[in-house]
């Protein structure tokens, strides 16, 4: 379990050193906006990332 956990974190460290490492311009330009951006707006994305996170790894681990 604690494997699966740490190899899940290595996975989302790659991910989001992606775009930095291919586009760091354009990876700039949109931590800028995002800067912009009204804090609830920011809120109520990341909340909506964290559910479709959680529904998603609930059916992947109920249908391992």
């Amino acid at each position: 379990m604690l494997n699966s956990i740490l190899l899940a974190i290595c996975f989302v460290l790659i991910v989001e050193g992606l775009m930095p490492l291919i586009l760091p311009d354009k990876w700039k330009q949109f931590l800028m906006q995002m800067a912009l951006q009204p804090s609830e707006s920011l809120r109520r994305m990341g909340g909506v990332l964290v559910v479709i996170g959680a529904i998603s790894a609930y059916f992947l681990i109920m249908n391992a």
